[in-house]
C-alpha cells in the first residue's frame, strides 16, 4: 500500500529526516491477537520500503499491545499481568532483561512513592506482575447508573517501561506501555443511616438521617415527601438543615438531614402503653454528572418513643468533694454532660464518673477548676458546681442543676517560728483577677505560687512590709495583699471599680497563737474572716552554774541548794524570730510553795528592778548571742542567793519556788518601764513607776521555776 493508502484505511503515518511513526487503532483489520505466556496480546507487524535511485530500504517493525485480558480483579486488588518474554519482539529466546520501571500517567515512580502507594511489581521468570489496589491514588472513581441502581468504576493508567539486550544480536530494546485499566462495574448501594435520638422527649426530637457514601461527581437535587416535593435550599428554608458531609481524604461524600418530629411531613401514632411512634417515608432525587443520570433511593424510618421520665439530677458534699448523681429512669443516657464549662469527655468521665444500673455519680473535688468560688467565710470556702444535661444535636438544656456547699479549709496559718502563710483565692465576682499579680505590702513580695485561681504566699513576720503592735496580752503582725496600684488602678478604669484585698493578722499570745485575715472583696460585699491556730512559749530555767549552759531538766528536781548558793535563773521567749521584741522581767518573787499567790512572798524583782529592801540584791547577767542565744533581747539572766528566802525563817531547812511576770515589748520603739529595758539600764529615780497604759498595750505572763529545796 502507498502512503495515501494507508491513511485512506484510517492509519497515521509520518516521517521526519530520522524518525517514521505509524499510528494503528486497535481494531484495525492488519492488527491480530496473540497468546503470549498465556496472555492474549494485539499485535501489529509492518513492513516499510525506502524507493531510492537504484536503492531500495526496508525496515520491519512490530508493536504489542496488551489486552483486558491481561488484567485480573477483585473488589480490592487490579492484578496485570505482562509476559516477560514478549514473542513477537524477540529474534531469539536468549536475552537479559535490564530495567523494569513502574509508573502512572506516562510519569516513572520511586520505590519510596510505589511504597506509599501500596503498588508492587513482581518479575517471575514468565511475566511482570503489578498490583495496585482498587481506590489506590493516582486513579479515580466514576458513578454509573445501571436500572435505577447505584455503581462505581475506579479507572487508573500504569505505565511498564522495560530494557533487555538479546545475546545473539547484541540489540537492545526499551519498550514502554500505557494500559489504562478500568473496573468492571462495582454495586454501591446507598444507605441511610438513622441516628435518632430514641431517648429524649418529642418536642425536642429530631430525625437525623445520613445517605451516602456517594463518589464527588452525586448532587442531591431534591427529597420527596408523602405531601410534597421539596428542593434542597427549599428543605434548609423548612428548618431541616440538608448538609453535604466529605471524607476526610475528599474522595467520597454522603448527605446529612434533620427533620423535627414536629413537622407535618412526619406521621406520628400513638399507642397503647405509652409508646409513640414516628414515621418519616422520602426518596432522595440524585443526579450523576457530567451526564446528568439521575437516580432516586427510598427509605422509611421510624423512631419508637416511650412516655419520658425525665433524668434526675440530685447532690450532696463531703468535707472534700461534690457527688452529683444523675438517674436518667426508664431511657439510655442520650444527653451530654456539661460540667462547669466543660462537657464530661471519655478522660474525665474515667477520672471521675462512677456508674450504677440506671443513674451514674460524678465526684469533683471542692478546688477543681470546673467549680466556682463563691465566697471565703471563717475556715470554710464555699465552692460551687454548675452540671447541665444537654440535648447533643440542638444543645438545649434537657435539666440544669447548681450545687454550692461550703467547705472547711484554713486558708491562712502562722507558726511559732515567726512565719506566716496565706492562700488568696479568686472569687467569682472577680473574674479579670490574675492572682499571679497580687503583692504583700511590699511590692516586691509577690506570691510563691500561683496559678488562675489561686496566689500562696510564704513569709516572715519581720519582712515583706509586715508591721506589729502590741495590744493588752498579744503581739499583733499585720500585713496586706492586694494588687500593685498601677495594676489596681487600670483594672478600676475597666472593671467597675473592683477592689481585691487580702489583710493577714497574727494575734501571738503565751502558747496560743489566733490569726484573723480579712478578705475584701468588690464593694458590695462583706469581708469574711478565717482562723488559724499556733504557739508561742515563754520559760523560766535553772542554769547549773554562772556559765548558763547547762540546766537542770524536769526529772532534776526537786533541786537541792545550800545556804549561800546562788541560783542562777534563765527567762527566754522562745518559738519567736522577731529581733525587734524584747522580753523583760516585770515582777519575780519566791514563796515555800507552788502557788504563786501563796503566802509569805518574798519579792525578788519590783517593777524591774531589784528589791531595794533585800539585802541580798538581785543581779542581772547580761545575754550575748552565741549557737544557742540567736536573738539576745528574748532573753534575761538574773540571780539571787539563797539567803534572800530564809531571813525570816524558822525552819533551817525547807522548799522555794520562784515566780516571775514577764512583759514582751518593742524593743525599737520602747514606751517607758518596764519596757525601758531591766532596771540595771535605768536611772534610778525612776524605779517603781508605771505608766498606767503600759498595763495594757504589752503582753504580760508569768513563769515558775521548779520545787527547790535549800538546806
Amino acid at each position: 500500500m502507498s502512503v495515501g493508502e494507508v491513511q485512506r484505511k484510517g492509519y497515521a503515518i509520518a516521517n521526519t529526516p530520522t524518525r517514521l511513526v505509524l499510528r494503528s487503532p486497535h481494531n484495525a483489520e492488519e492488527t491480530y491477537l496473540q497468546n503470549v505466556a498465556g496472555v492474549p496480546m494485539r499485535v501489529l507487524s509492518t513492513s516499510t520500503f525506502f524507493e531510492q535511485k537504484w536503492l531500495v530500504t526496508r525496515v520491519d517493525a512490530t508493536a504489542v499491545c496488551p489486552t483486558p485480558g491481561a488484567v485480573a480483579f477483585t473488589p480490592e486488588v487490579i492484578t496485570w499481568y505482562m509476559p516477560k518474554h514478549i514473542d513477537p519482539l524477540f529474534s531469539s529466546d536468549a536475552f537479559t532483561m535490564l530495567e523494569v520501571y513502574m509508573g502512572i500517567d506516562a510519569k516513572r515512580l520511586d520505590t519510596e512513592e510505589m511504597a506509599a502507594r501500596n503498588y508492587s511489581v513482581l518479575v517471575t521468570e514468565a511475566h511482570i506482575i503489578v498490583e495496585i489496589p482498587v481506590g489506590a491514588v493516582g486513579g479515580y472513581f466514576k458513578s454509573h447508573i445501571q436500572d435505577d441502581q447505584y455503581f462505581v468504576t475506579y479507572t487508573i493508567e500504569p505505565m511498564l517501561e522495560l530494557l533487555w539486550i538479546e545475546e545473539v544480536a547484541h540489540e537492545d530494546t526499551r519498550y514502554k506501555v500505557l494500559f489504562p485499566i478500568t473496573t468492571p462495574p462495582m454495586a454501591r448501594p446507598p444507605q441511610v443511616r438513622n441516628y435518632t435520638p430514641l431517648d429524649t422527649v418529642p418536642e425536642q426530637a429530631v430525625f437525623v438521617l445520613e445517605l451516602g457514601t456517594f463518589n464527588l461527581d452525586v448532587e442531591l437535587l431534591n427529597i420527596t415527601f408523602p405531601t410534597m416535593v421539596l428542593t434542597v435550599a427549599e428543605c434548609n428554608a423548612r428548618g431541616f438543615k440538608v448538609q453535604e458531609q466529605r471524607s476526610l481524604d475528599n474522595t467520597l461524600k454522603s448527605f446529612r438531614m434533620e427533620v423535627p418530629f414536629s413537622d407535618p411531613v412526619v406521621f406520628k401514632r400513638r399507642a397503647e402503653q405509652g409508646v409513640t411512634t414516628f414515621t418519616l417515608q422520602l426518596i432522595y432525587g440524585l443526579v450523576v454528572f457530567p451526564e446528568y443520570a439521575p437516580f432516586a433511593h427510598s427509605a422509611i424510618v421510624d423512631a419508637v418513643l416511650l412516655d419520658i421520665v425525665p433524668p434526675s439530677v440530685t447532690g450532696n458534699c463531703d468535707q472534700e468533694n461534690f457527688h452529683i448523681t444523675v438517674d436518667y429512669r426508664n431511657q439510655d443516657p442520650f444527653f451530654v454532660v456539661l460540667v462547669g464549662k466543660r462537657l464530661l469527655n471519655h478522660e474525665l468521665a474515667q477520672q471521675y464518673l462512677t456508674e450504677g444500673d440506671a443513674d451514674f455519680t460524678i465526684t469533683l473535688p471542692f478546688s477543681s477548676p470546673d467549680a466556682v468560688f463563691e465566697s471565703v467565710h471563717s475556715s470554710s470556702v464555699r465552692s460551687r458546681l454548675d452540671v447541665a444535661l444537654l440535648n447533643p444535636y440542638n444543645n438545649m438544656t434537657i435539666k440544669y442543676f447548681s450545687l454550692a456547699c461550703s467547705f472547711l479549709k484554713t486558708l491562712t496559718e502562722c507558726f511559732s517560728n515567726g512565719t506566716m502563710t496565706a492562700l488568696a483565692v479568686k472569687v467569682e465576682s472577680a473574674p479579670s483577677l490574675n492572682p499571679g499579680q497580687l503583692t504583700l505590702s511590699d511590692p516586691a513580695c509577690g506570691p510563691t505560687y500561683s496559678d488562675d485561681r489561686f496566689a500562696y504566699f510564704h513569709f516572715t513576720v519581720n519582712s515583706c512590709g509586715t508591721t506589729r503592735k502590741f495590744i493588752n496580752n498579744v503581739m499583733l503582725y499585720e500585713n496586706e495583699i492586694s494588687l500593685p496600684d498601677e495594676l489596681e488602678v487600670k483594672l478600676n478604669a475597666t472593671m467597675s471599680s473592683e477592689e481585691y484585698q487580702l489583710k493577714v493578722s497574727c494575734y501571738y499570745v503565751v502558747n496560743i497563737t489566733r490569726t484573723l485575715v480579712f478578705l475584701t472583696r468588690p464593694r458590695d460585699n462583706e469581708p469574711f474572716a478565717e482562723t488559724g491556730t499556733g504557739r508561742l512559749m515563754v520559760r523560766m530555767r535553772l542554769a547549773q552554774d554562772a556559765s548558763y549552759n547547762t540546766f537542770h531538766q524536769e526529772e532534776d528536781y526537786p533541786v537541792v541548794r545550800y545556804l549561800r548558793q546562788p541560783l542562777h535563773f534563765e527567762v527566754e521567749l522562745t518559738k519567736s524570730s522577731d529581733p525587734k521584741v524584747a522580753l523583760v522581767l516585770d515582777h519575780c518573787w519566791a514563796t515555800p510553795n507552788e502557788d504563786r499567790d501563796s503566802r509569805p512572798r518574798w519579792n525578788l524583782i519590783i517593777n524591774g528592778c531589784e528589791n531595794p529592801e533585800d539585802p541580798y540584791r538581785v543581779v542581772f547577767h547580761p545575754v550575748v548571742a552565741d549557737a544557742r542565744v540567736h536573738f539576745p533581747p528574748h532573753v534575761k539572766r538574773f540571780e539571787v542567793y539563797m539567803f534572800s528566802f530564809v531571813e525570816n525563817a524558822v525552819e533551817p531547812s525547807g522548799q522555794v519556788f520562784v515566780h516571775c511576770d514577764v512583759v514582751i515589748c518593742d524593743a525599737s520603739s520602747p514606751s517607758g518601764s518596764p519596757c525601758s529595758g531591766q532596771c540595771v539600764n535605768q536611772d534610778n529615780s525612776k524605779r517603781g513607776q508605771r505608766h498606767v497604759k503600759d498595763l495594757f498595750e504589752e503582753p504580760h505572763f508569768y513563769v515558775s521555776s521548779g520545787y527547790i529545796l535549800w538546806v
